[in-house]
């Protein structure tokens, strides 16, 4: 009866027909506070995420402090990343800076995006002034504009280079490779010394060929003679002297070749082993006279003035190489009728000076410079007369190198010059003042 009563009480109870919407009412309310509660926590959330250097706000929620810790990782990891990838980067432009070619990136338009400091030598480039410029309104050039028109980027194209640095004329070599969405890497290269290389090579080839080429054809014309013609016995003597005049020409010619190679292929000399100067400086002199009885057909009188116990450490054969020479061109180019002197002393630094000074025609100026360069002749015929091969100087050069010294040439037209040989301090070894020197006058 009472579970009857009381569900009559509710059945008829004024409270039955609005209790609902008090409910809805109160959850809508609960909804809203929770809503704005969270729009709070956002806010707060938000305004850190925009000042993400300030601490994280104490006043979030616990599973908003959830999410912001979530949000402070991922942003670690981004910044890890991105820092990363900044050293990445760093790394590889400071090795395409540290590089030895030049190196240019362009976009697909053929701007600049960045180049290295040997690119801007190569180019004449300035990294404020040319960033975002065309490349070619930059380095105008007929070759390297039908080089970018054609787009056939397999070899690479050699064009002068614009370095304000140097002073003598520069080559450089210019490839381009594509990558990426049709992004540009252009490479330069010097190629100054290759080319400079590869024309001396040439013109070594070529002046040897032509060197051995006038001996061969008198030898041969020679011989021809003598098959088809009857001589004389003195025409005959007269022709194979002749002959045995041209033959040793070849042979002089091979032998110096054989010398530069030698030179060029073998170990530098050691510092330690020593030769005295008095006896190198005899023995070339003893040669010297004996050649100028062949050209001159007279001994010529070479003077001597030395320490005879002073030393040169060094190779023995590479030393008498060179003054030999020296010594052998003093006779070509001095008249039979003068002298020729070969000194040495120590100077104040201590360097040894091998000096040969010749009483001869004298060269001009302008050729000075040249003289060490190979097969090269202030006059060619005269030359060729006293049997020069024209590398004689090129071997003294390559011997002072080895020995770390160098070759002064001072020479006045109709006087006559000096050839001095300065060794250093280091491969000198003097055993009393120079006041006491030598002179040797035999």
């Amino acid at each position: 009866m009472a579970c009857v009563g009381a569900g009559l009480f509710l059945h008829f109870s004024p409270f039955t027909s609005w209790w609902p919407a008090v409910w809805v009412g109160i959850f809508g309310i609960a909804t809203l506070a929770m809503q704005a509660i969270d729009a709070k926590q956002i806010g707060h959330l938000l305004q850190w995420l925009r000042t993400a250097d300030t601490p994280l706000p104490r006043r979030l929620a616990p599973q908003w402090l959830e999410l912001a810790s979530h949000v402070i990782r991922q942003r670690r990891k981004h910044k890890d990343r991105l820092a990363y990838s900044d050293k990445r980067l760093e790394d590889f432009l400071a090795a395409m800076q540290a590089s030895p070619n030049g190196v240019v990136l362009m976009d697909a338009d053929d701007r600049i995006e960045w180049f290295n400091q040997t690119a801007a030598e190569h180019f004449g480039l300035d990294a404020r002034r040319d960033a975002e410029q065309h490349f070619t309104n930059l380095v105008r050039d007929p070759l390297i504009a039908a080089y970018f028109a054609n787009r056939d980027f397999q070899n690479s194209v050699s064009i002068a280079g614009r370095s304000l640095a140097r002073s003598s004329a520069q080559r450089i070599s210019v490839q381009m490779h594509v990558y990426g969405q049709n992004r540009s890497l252009l490479l330069s290269r010097d190629v100054t010394a290759i080319e400079q290389a590869e024309a001396m090579r040439r013109d070594f080839v070529a002046n040897v060929s032509h060197e051995i080429r006038t001996p061969l054809t008198v030898l041969g014309g020679f011989v021809e003679t003598l098959q088809t013609l009857q001589l004389s016995d003195d025409e005959r003597v007269r022709y194979l002297d002749l002959m045995s005049q041209q033959a040793s020409r070849m042979q002089s010619l091979v032998d110096d070749l054989l010398t530069l190679s030698k030179l060029e292929g073998s170990p530098l000399p050691a510092d330690f082993g020593w030769v005295r100067v008095g006896s190198l400086m005899r023995q070339c002199a003893g040669e010297g006279r004996a050649l100028s009885t062949l050209v001159w057909g007279r001994s010529q009188e070479i003077h001597l003035e030395f320490d005879d116990e002073d030393e040169i450490a060094g190779s023995e054969t590479e030393l008498h190489s060179a003054l030999f020479n020296l010594v052998g061109n003093a006779v070509r180019y001095t008249p039979a009728d003068k002298s020729i002197r070969v000194t040495w002393c120590v100077n104040a630094n201590g360097q040894g000076v091998l000096t040969v000074t010749d009483q001869g025609i004298g060269i001009a100026p302008e050729h000075i410079p040249r003289l060490t360069e190979r097969f090269y002749r202030v006059d060619r015929s005269r030359s060729r007369d006293t049997g020069g091969t024209g590398l004689g100087l090129a071997i003294v050069k390559h011997v002072l190198q080895r020995h770390d010294a160098e070759l002064r040439i001072d020479s006045t037209p109709g006087v006559g010059s000096s050839f001095r040989m300065v060794l250093p301090a280091h491969r000198v070894r003097a055993s009393m003042p120079q006041s006491a020197a030598l002179i040797d006058q035999d």
